[in-house]
């Protein structure tokens, strides 16, 4: 039973090619932090391409809950923010729905303010661990109030004198990076974060962008970033790149689709998340950036797909797992069609995602006759080659939305259809997927 209300299982079969151009929706990390900087600057932040799915729209909800004002007009969102320091009190509690995003970057956001805020999700959100960003944040004297083992509802009491903090994130995780990060910012002097591992960076970029001084330095304990606090912040005009983890799903499908040729254009190609596609041209995919250029200081560029029947089986290295974290599922899809093994270590942090993504995509994949190896940390797909894949599953989703997309991807593919139990959670990232993959060709119904 899906946390939103009714169940919706949906199916997937094989089609003929996939042709087009695939407009994805813009990309929910720069999405969320442009509506939660454009919160904290004086005057109006106007964000165009705005991924409007249910994650970020609950973003949006707190802001105003803080004393924001954000309305859309036309295609473009207006934020009207209160400035750094400036979060009033909500009066009601903070649902941030099924985004792990909003609740931990929002945490950070207010807990150096001198106000109280509870947050709650649905049954999914309120399942995950919230101490890895609570514990940094009453450093800064904040203090967390939750349910066993850091879990939602929980209550935030803001820090009244907040003191800057220096903190090495013990896992990579691009969230906890960020909330120490907007926590810093209405504290005085520097705040420091060390990373051992580097992971995605819109949060430092758009912090440049929006006027904080922030430097980064790649040194012997990891990569260190230095924030000066209390900055005054400039209201910017944002145009946001499209989501590469959204691209994932038409690039992937149009890989194992025979005679496939797809085009989607203005795709976000940070450095910190263009992992997958890396490793798809590592096992031999037929991919091309077209038109390479720079929009927000944020690379992009239009990527070409094209069915690739002859990819191989790789080792992905495990360094690279931060960069295409949300990818492996859809991966590991794809390594089903490859010839041999497809090696994923380093991926541990899958395990406490919207759901445990390598015990689901295992169950689901074995169910399709793919052989799949796992370990706490690892987890291998037996590659059985273009047109060897059985298919004719019907597969858990566990209230997650990249292991409903990624299956019905798979079913294009499978000798015979894919259904997933609920395909309702697709909304929270990727509302127009239905529509967009049926103009490209494919055959994903609701049944």
């Amino acid at each position: 039973m899906s946390a939103h209300g009714e169940p919706i299982p949906m199916t997937s079969r094989r089609a003929g090619p996939l042709t087009g151009e695939a407009h994805v929706p813009g990309d929910k990390s720069i999405s969320h932090r442009s509506l939660i900087l454009g919160a904290m600057t004086v005057g109006e932040t106007k964000v165009t391409g705005l991924l409007e799915g249910q994650d970020v729209l609950d973003t949006a909800k707190a802001m105003r809950a803080f004393g924001a004002q954000i309305e859309k007009i036309g295609e473009t969102w207006h934020v009207h923010g209160v400035g750094v320091g400036g979060f009033l009190e909500p009066e009601n509690v903070i649902d941030c729905g099924n985004s792990g995003t909003s609740v931990r970057l929002i945490m950070g956001t207010m807990a150096t303010s001198p106000i109280v805020a509870t947050f709650t999700g649905d049954a999914s959100l309120n399942k995950r661990p919230m101490a890895r960003v609570t514990d940094p944040l009453t450093l800064f004297g904040a203090r967390a109030y939750g349910r066993s083992s850091g879990r939602l509802p929980m209550t935030i009491v803001g820090a009244k004198e907040p003191m800057p903090v220096r903190y090495a994130t013990p896992v990579p995780s691009a969230q906890v990076k960020s909330a120490v990060l907007l926590a810093g910012l209405n504290a005085p002097g520097e705040t420091v974060v060390i990373e051992r591992e580097s992971t995605r960076d819109h949060t430092e970029r758009m912090l440049a962008g929006f006027g904080a001084s922030i430097s980064t330095e790649d040194t012997k304990e990891g990569r260190v970033i230095t924030l000066q606090g209390r900055p005054e912040f400039v209201p910017q005009d944002i145009v946001v790149p499209r989501d590469p983890s959204s691209a994932a799903f038409p690039v992937c499908a149009a890989l194992i689709v025979e005679g496939s040729d797809v085009l989607v254009p203005n795709i976000g190609l940070n450095p910190t998340r263009a992992g997958l596609f890396f490793a798809l041209q590592e096992m031999g995919a037929n991919l091309t950036f077209e038109n390479m250029r720079e929009a927000g200081g944020e690379p992009v560029a239009d990527l070409r797909a094209k069915f690739s029947p002859d990819m191989k089986g790789i080792e992905v290295p495990a360094e690279r797992a931060a960069t295409m974290i949300d990818e492996y599922p859809v991966l590991s899809v794809v390594a089903a069609f490859a010839q041999g093994k497809t090696h994923m270590p380093g991926v541990k942090e899958l395990r406490v995602k919207e759901s445990d993504r390598i015990d689901a995509m295992a169950r689901g994949l074995r169910a399709a006759g793919v052989q799949v190896d796992e370990g706490e940390d690892w987890w291998t797909v037996h590659g059985r080659g273009f047109g060897d894949v059985a298919g004719g599953a019907t597969v858990e989703t566990f209230l997650d939305h990249r292991i409903a997309m990624s299956f019905l991807v798979m079913g294009l593919a499978t000798n015979a259809p894919m259904s997933v139990d609920d395909g309702q959670p697709i909304a929270t990232s990727f509302p127009i997927f239905e529509g967009l993959m049926a103009d490209l060709g494919a055959h994903v119904e609701r049944t």
